[in-house]
């Protein structure tokens, strides 16, 4: 491998005991739908290239393997995992199925990267800067609509004492309210759900929903102030050339992982 396979991160500033980032399509070995970097294992790349870019980016992030901790397959539910130390001492195929169908990945152990996987689904990161903890959350309509930021921040404050003011919160890359087009009966769910269709949706030919709002308004609904929550405010589907879009390239492209380690 050359240098130019080195990940190449796009990264928040939470705080400086943490690393926040989501991964470009550039760095890794991947081809294809896939290229150049891919970890999902769920979506055609080869086993080789996925092995090859999780030891690029757990090198760069001076950590083993088994500290990179990513569901293995996303329900859009509400699931939340919390990885305790506990967790490194059961077996491998018992900590693979304790990660299947998990939406949300939390931990308060430094050192341990905790990521979810989207192309065009909102990664949304959250800290709580007091209790020294993270937690990651993959937020794609179906979660959104169930509430899946609100569950997360709930597990968070059972497990840590966590209150929604000590969070510091990133929604990351995922697709737009420009681009998200629905059908009328995922309008109408929403609508069912309470949510404030003014300010989530738009008319255009089709019905249009804002996935960022949505879950913004999650967030500070449950206490978390709005100025300790970053919009990245980039569209996957617009930006193919830096991130995977399933809706832009087809389901089985390549998958982003965003994710917080605390040092």
């Amino acid at each position: 491998m050359t240098k130019n396979n080195r990940p190449v991160l796009h990264l928040f500033d939470v705080a400086p005991e943490v690393i926040a980032f989501s991964t470009t399509r550039h760095g890794g070995v991947s081809t294809g739908m896939h290229a150049d970097f891919n970890i999902n294992v769920r979506c055609g790349d080869s086993q080789e290239n996925i092995e090859a870019n999780r030891k690029l980016l757990c090198d760069q992030l001076g950590i083993d393997d088994n500290h990179l901790i990513i569901p293995c397959h996303q329900k859009h539910d509400v699931v939340v995992r919390q990885i305790a130390p506990e967790f490194f001492k059961i077996p491998e195929n018992v900590r693979h199925m304790l990660l299947d169908g998990i939406d949300a990945v939390m931990t308060d152990i430094p050192g341990v990267f905790v990521g979810v996987s989207t192309a065009d689904c909102i990664p949304v990161l959250l800290y709580d800067k007091k209790h020294k903890a993270c937690c990651s959350v993959h937020a794609g309509w179906k979660g959104t609509v169930k509430r899946v930021v609100e569950k997360a921040l709930l597990s968070m404050y059972l497990a840590y004492d966590t209150e929604a003011s000590d969070i510091k919160a990133v929604i990351g890359p995922g697709i737009s309210l420009k681009n998200f087009e629905v059908g009328d009966e995922v309008y109408e769910i929403f609508a069912a759900n309470n949510f404030d269709m003014d300010r989530i949706s738009r008319r255009y030919e089709k019905w249009h929903i804002d996935l960022w709002e949505c879950n913004r308004l999650q967030l500070i609904g449950s206490g978390v102030l709005d100025e300790n929550i970053h919009v990245a405010g980039i569209c996957t589907y617009d930006n193919t050339e830096d991130f995977f879009s399933a809706r832009r390239m087809g389901k089985m492209s390549g998958r982003i992982l965003s994710g917080m380690m605390i040092k």
